[in-house]
């Protein structure tokens, strides 16, 4: 016979439901990854993620427990509508949760975590990033799981039986409090002695797509609030002194290196210009597609380009950091969300401000998002201009000003600019949803054509803007630094860790490049925060505070010929040398993939990298 005794457990096999609902619908979701798993994977995406599903569970499951014991006391309450209601309440937030998931994922590579709530303080930017996403899809999977959790609610735990006859107060209280106390073995995830964390369901050597589709959305949320700052390095892969002699070798200089110098002037101004989202896949002088990006392709004939530069993140803020202040990022967070910690970073703007430069910082859009503004002012920039600086009208896109409407400011503004300057645009048109004044050159409706557009338009608007501006007085005395903030999955959706994603654009052009630099091609392998150590030599400036940047134009270490790159995703890194791309997964500690041809060493530099540079992150 039904009493009240069984409804605790099956309160809690209700959760285990739902949540292993949330996970079909994430694989059918994305049923392109999907299917490049074998059945087997398939199904130990469900078994492995039960048990986050049952920590989840039990969490969830504590507050009911919790009152039902106090109702053991009340023999003839049944506790029933405030058991609906708080059902109800964390029923939608789960769903809630698990529809976003779907999008974030294909547009991040990783599970939804606390990383959206970087952007709660600037609404107007997050409902713009998200301006491509499938809304009326999503809110039927959103109406689709709330109608199977009634469903399921309904038929699995109602009605709520009375207590049994004869069964006494305290006799219920009890079993109410070893009810609860079970909890504690699935909360845990078993009675291991460490509790369950994401590694534990990861169980894929080789397939990323189906570690991730193991974790638990709602788990992974709180695990990755920010209830306290870390304060040990969860990348110890070597000794440290080890790890300290690896990376250190990776910057050593070489004996005697014969001086490139590109500038025909000692102080140039410098006007640093941030590409959104220009990845390599459509760069046709770095073997991506033709036609999408004819001035940057033109550039890199008349000026110097650096074939093989790869993005350090996959974030707009990451990029800023790792190009302004040589750092590196980080792999499950970002510096720039800890002004404490930024204060500490070294920044070309403060360099520059150093040695008389003046220094301003342009963006369409709002700079409170994700904290840049915070960073920025802590960096030294003198004057910030972004959208609030535009006039109503000129705000004509989601985010703010298009990027033709940055540029014709920057340019009027650039005639009145104090000499030397060094100057900072941060575009912002090709970035989601992609809608750009511009009539499509590329054919198709559909997220990749619409992507290519905006990159085209991006690309056209900065032709105008640098044909006006070789006509200016500045011109033939400044540098112009062309660099991506990242690269990004579109076209094809590379995968997470694919280092195709990361692969960008640098192109240095401008009146103060000496005749001979003309159609000079980089082909050593750096990351972003090279370019910082890069242009401060070629300015004969001191760079050795940038202590994880390296210039690109003298020969590299011994311990690295042909130069290294070193990214990171969430929540693994890639090192790439010319031998190749090694990539590891952190949490499951395992390899994602190794080519052929790179050696042990080039893995152990990989590993060593991020302990270090994270270890220097804790310090900071």
């Amino acid at each position: 016979m039904r009493n009240r005794f069984y409804f605790q457990p099956r309160y809690f096999l209700y959760w285990l439901l739902l949540f292993a609902l949330g996970r079909a619908a994430f694989l059918l979701y994305h049923w392109s990854h999907t299917a490049t798993l074998s059945a087997g994977a398939l199904v130990r995406t469900f078994l492995y993620g039960a048990r986050l599903d049952g920590s989840a569970a039990a969490y969830l499951c504590l507050p009911v427990f919790l009152l039902l014991t106090a109702a053991g006391w009340f023999p003839r309450w049944r506790a029933t509508r405030p058991l609906a209601i708080y059902t109800a309440i964390a029923g939608t937030v789960v769903a809630l949760l698990s529809t976003a998931d779907l999008e974030l994922y294909r547009a991040w590579g990783f599970r939804l975590d606390s990383t959206p709530l970087q952007y709660l303080n600037t609404p107007t930017e997050m409902m713009a990033s998200a301006g491509s996403a499938p809304l009326l899809l999503l809110g039927l999977v959103f109406i689709l799981l709330m109608g199977i959790g009634v469903a399921l609610y309904r038929w699995l735990l109602t009605p709520l039986p009375m207590q049994p006859p004869g069964f006494g107060r305290l006799r219920a209280f009890v079993v109410g409090v070893l009810y609860m106390a079970l909890l504690v073995v699935p909360l845990r995830g078993g009675v291991q002695q460490i509790p369950v964390n994401q590694s534990d369901v990861y169980f894929s050597p080789s397939q990323p797509f189906a570690n991730h589709a193991a974790i638990n959305v709602p788990w992974n949320v709180v695990q990755s609030l920010p209830l306290g700052e870390m304060r040990q390095n969860p990348y110890d892969y070597l000794p440290d002194s080890t790890a300290r002699r690896a990376v250190a070798q990776l910057y050593l200089p070489a004996p005697n290196p014969a001086p490139l110098q590109l500038l025909r002037t000692p102080r140039p101004n410098v006007l640093f210009i941030i590409l959104e989202s220009f990845t390599a896949k459509l760069v046709g002088h770095l073997g991506g597609e033709e036609g999408v990006t004819p001035t940057l392709d033109s550039l890199a004939r008349t000026g110097v380009s650096f074939d093989n530069l790869y993005a350090s993140g996959d974030r707009s803020q990451k990029g800023i950091v790792a190009l302004l202040s040589g750092y590196p990022n980080q792999p499950a967070t970002s510096i720039i969300k800890y002004p404490r910690k930024t204060q500490s970073l070294p920044n070309l703007a403060h360099t520059f401000g150093r040695h008389g430069y003046h220094s301003a910082f342009y963006y369409g859009g709002e700079l409170a998002f994700a904290n840049m503004k915070s960073y920025l002012l802590a960096g030294g920039y003198q004057r910030l201009v972004d959208r609030q600086d535009f006039a109503q009208r000129d705000q004509n896109s989601k985010w703010g000003a298009h990027d033709h409407v940055l540029l014709g400011r920057l340019l009027r503004d650039l005639r009145h600019e104090r000499a030397p300057f060094f100057v900072t645009a941060f575009t912002l048109s090709s970035h989601e949803p992609f809608d750009v004044p511009m009539r499509p050159r590329f054919p198709g409706r559909d997220e990749e054509a619409q992507f290519r557009n905006s990159v085209a338009y991006t690309d056209h608007a900065l032709g105008q803007f640098l044909a006006q501006a070789r006509q200016e007085a500045w011109w033939p005395n400044t540098l112009v630094v062309l660099v991506a903030d990242h690269g990004h999955p579109l076209p094809h959706w590379s995968a997470v860790h694919d280092p195709v994603k990361f692969h960008i654009p640098l192109v240095l052009t401008g009146g103060a490049l000496a005749p001979d630099a003309a159609g000079r091609t980089i082909k050593n392998f750096g990351s972003q925060t090279d370019v910082a150590a890069t242009l401060l030599t070629q300015l004969g400036m001191p760079a050795q505070e940038y202590v994880w940047s390296r210039n690109l134009l003298a020969p590299p270490p011994a311990a690295s010929p042909g130069g290294f790159a070193f990214y990171c995703f969430t929540d693994g890194f890639g090192m790439i040398t010319p031998r190749g791309v090694v990539m590891m997964d952190n949490v499951g500690r395992q390899l994602i993939g190794r080519a052929a041809t790179v050696p042990d060493q080039q893995m152990q530099q990989g590993e060593a990298y991020q302990q270090e540079s994270f270890a220097d992150f804790l310090r900071r």
